[in-house]
Formats: C-alpha cells, sequence, structure tokens
C-alpha cells in the first residue's frame, strides 16, 4: 500500500467556518432535489428505504420512451426524470404512484456514443419553484413545476460545439439567484451562470488549463459552498481543484500539481465529495492500475498547491463512481467493486471490502439512506449493503434493465432508474 500525509500538513486547523451549501432550507431531508442528494453529499441519514428490492417489495414500475442515464430527483412527491421523447430531448413528471403527471419536449437529441451513455446524462435539479435541465444537444431549460417552459437556450449555439472524447455528463447546479453549467474538454472551459428566473447570462468566466491528451476532459459536477463567508463553486478537473464566487465568477482558490508525471488519458469523471472541511478527490485510471485518491483542505485562498495538501493514497480510488459523504466519513467504491470507508482528515481506511466479482463495472455513484448503501452495477446487479455497526451485504438483485443512474433514496422507497424502466420499490 502506497499512502502519505507530508508532515508539514498533519495538523488540520478546525474548518468549522466551511460547510456545504445545500437545499436543506427549501427541501426536506426526505426530498432528493439534486443528482448527489440534499446535501450533494450521496447520502441522507432520513427515512427508512426497504434493505429488499424482490417483486414483493415492487410498489410499481413504468416503462420510459428512451434511453436515458441521468439520475432522477423527487421534490414534494413529484419525481422528474430526463429521457428522450421521439427522439428529442425531454423530461418528465411522475406523482408518487408512478403516474405520468406531463412530459416537455425540446429539440433533438444527440445520443451518446458510449455504451453507458445518452444524450440525457446531466440530471436536473429543482428549487422547489422551478426545474432545471440540460442536455448533450446543449439545451439548457427551465420549467414551472406544470412543465411549462420558463426559458430556454442552447449552450453550444453560444459557445461552441463540445469537444470531449465520450458523452457531456455535467449537471446544472443551483446558487442563490442562479443555475450555473460547466463545460470542461478539450478547448475553451468554462463555468456559465444564468439566472433562475429569465435565463440571461449572469457571467461566464474562463477555466482552461494546459494539460496532457484527455486529461482537459471533464465529466464532473460542480459543488456548491460556502467560502470565505461567501457561496461560492466548488470544480473539479484538469488536474485542478478550484473554487470560483458563485456571484461574480471570479476565482478565489485553486489547488493543482495532480499529476506530477503528466499522464495522459486522464478525464475527471468522479466529482469531489467534501467532509469536514476536506475535498477528496478520485483522480488516475484504476482500470489501468493507477488510482489515486486525495485529501485537500479547503480554506484559504489564491494558490493553495504547496499548502492545502493533507494526503495521497496510491491503493484506493475510483474512476466513475463519485465517492458518498456520511457521518463524518467517505466512502470510496472502485469500478472493479472495491468499497474503502476513509477517514477525511488523515485519509486512512476504516476498513475495507470487496463486492462480488464480475465482468461488469461500477458505473454509478453509490448512495446511503440512514446507514444503507445502495450500489448499481453497469449489468444491472444492484447490491443493497450495510455500512454501520460492521459491513453486511443485505440484498442482491439483478434487473433485466442496465442500470448506469444512481438509486434515489425517496423517503420510505427508493427509486431504481434503468435504461428502460423506472422502478419504485418500498417497505413491506
Amino acid at each position: 500500500m502506497s499512502f502519505s500525509i507530508p508532515s508539514k500538513f498533519v495538523t488540520l486547523p478546525s474548518l468549522s467556518f466551511l460547510c456545504l451549501w445545500s437545499f436543506h432550507v427549501l427541501a426536506g431531508t426526505d426530498d432528493w432535489p439534486q443528482r448527489r442528494g440534499p446535501f450533494d453529499s450521496g447520502s441522507t441519514q432520513a427515512g427508512l428505504t426497504p434493505t429488499s428490492l424482490e417483486d414483493a417489495n415492487l410498489a410499481w414500475k413504468v416503462e420510459l420512451p428512451g434511453k436515458g442515464c441521468s439520475t432522477p430527483i423527487f421534490f414534494d412527491k413529484r419525481i422528474y426524470v430526463t429521457a428522450p421523447v421521439g427522439g428529442n430531448d425531454a423530461v418528465l413528471a411522475y406523482d408518487w404512484e408512478g403516474k405520468l403527471l406531463w412530459k416537455t419536449e425540446f429539440s433533438a437529441e444527440t445520443p451518446g456514443k458510449h455504451r453507458n451513455a445518452s444524450g440525457c446524462n446531466p440530471s436536473p435539479v429543482t428549487d422547489g419553484k422551478l426545474i432545471f435541465v440540460a442536455y448533450k444537444s446543449g439545451s439548457l431549460a427551465a420549467l414551472n413545476l406544470d412543465g411549462s417552459i420558463r426559458w430556454q437556450k442552447n449552450l453550444v449555439a453560444l459557445f461552441g460545439p463540445v469537444h470531449l472524447f465520450w458523452d457531456f455528463g455535467t449537471s446544472p447546479v443551483l446558487t442563490e439567484k442562479d443555475v450555473v453549467m460547466a463545460r470542461m474538454h478539450g478547448g475553451e472551459s468554462w463555468l456559465a451562470a444564468f439566472d433562475k428566473e429569465t435565463g440571461e447570462i449572469r457571467w461566464k468566466t474562463d477555466r482552461t488549463y494546459a494539460v496532457p491528451r484527455e486529461v482537459d476532459n471533464g465529466y464532473t459536477t460542480p459543488q456548491v459552498i460556502q467560502h470565505e463567508g461567501k457561496q461560492a463553486l466548488l470544480s473539479w478537473g484538469a488536474e485542478h481543484l478550484t473554487i470560483h464566487d458563485a456571484a461574480k465568477g471570479n476565482l478565489m482558490w485553486s489547488c493543482g500539481d495532480f499529476n506530477p508525471a503528466k499522464s495522459p488519458l486522464w478525464p475527471a469523471i468522479a466529482s469531489s465529495v467534501v467532509v469536514d472541511g476536506m475535498a477528496v478527490v478520485c483522480f488516475g485510471r484504476a482500470d489501468k492500475g493507477a488510482p489515486r485518491l486525495h485529501g485537500i483542505k479547503l480554506g484559504g485562498g489564491g494558490d493553495v498547491t504547496t499548502t492545502n495538501r493533507a494526503w495521497l493514497r496510491e491503493d484506493v480510488g475510483a474512476f466513475v463512481p463519485t465517492p458518498v459523504g456520511y457521518k463524518g466519513r467517505v466512502y470510496v467504491l472502485s469500478d472493479r467493486g472495491q468499497l474503502d470507508c476513509v477517514e477525511p482528515v488523515t485519509g486512512k481506511s476504516v476498513w475495507t471490502e470487496t463486492l462480488p466479482r464480475s465482468s461488469s463495472n461500477f458505473y454509478a455513484s453509490p448512495v446511503i439512506a440512514g446507514g444503507v448503501m445502495y450500489a448499481p452495477r453497469e449489468d444491472g446487479t444492484v447490491f443493497v449493503l450495510q455500512i454501520e455497526g460492521g459491513f453486511k451485504v443485505l440484498a442482491e438483485r439483478k434487473f433485466d434493465d442496465r442500470v448506469i443512474a444512481s438509486v434515489v433514496p425517496a423517503k420510505e422507497r427508493v427509486l431504481v432508474r434503468g435504461e428502460t424502466f423506472l422502478y419504485c420499490f418500498k417497505r413491506p
């Protein structure tokens, strides 16, 4: 095992002043208003979700109109999911019993290239007043809760084509006043904020770095945090972890040097996760035997590359799944099924387990609800795991449907989004 904590970074000051911006002011913790949940951590302590996904617990399932890989969201017992309809980008709303309430179509979809991708990779997000959606085609839109379109734009028409090796997957995020999109690719990379109510562009800031081939390709989603008393955006990609002012877009903080060997073909796919003032970042090709897990202190300002590095692991990491933050720990699930429970301040593993091996990989990001983890594998196998008080596999269900989206805890239910169907399971 390769593991290092630079001696000059061992003493970590309290960063209690820094906390994640969350939706809990507007949404109950039972709601799941964005791709990684109410606190953008991939977890919730609320709810008594089912630990069995057998047919006896199936409340309903509905067939989706086309292939989409986005994670659904729900707010106030309404479920929102993107999928193509008749070859067009679309978003659909279902009630708590699986009844279709409305569907809204946009322009023609741009289909996915990868087997585990679609034109509907980005997940919706809501503030409880409007719903925001984005697509590979470049469409970005805000909808009222009845499905009517408040405004729409096309980011490809505005800012040029996307130069990614694979498929666009960055989801929109919400700040106090704006919806923010990121594009990190082989060209001019940027963050841009649009007024939530009108769609007018509020700011656009450059985020372009000179890096090896494909390393500039980013599929991650920014996180909204509090930094130095301001709402800010934490963004990971192109070998840099950055913080930008949410109101104006200016760069406040930057940490680089994640790839000193200048290895090519290392795009950023797994988003960072923040726990106890530490950003935990996956980087490197775990599928090529080179996983990396970095612990970066948040706080301060300017270029913190040489001052804020806390630890580095070279034996743990994930290429695609985003880690989960839960009760002061970080859970890292590798593409091949190694699961590590990590202390974010020290980087040490509390425990390590391995899920049953398969020729298939884990693409979806795991989630945790009330101490239970849901971990889907690309072949449609979903594992239900106990992660508190000792690790245990509680259930394993093989769907006749590929599962690329994260499972969504929904009060006393869970939603499983396959490529073909949306399933809802409830407690017995």
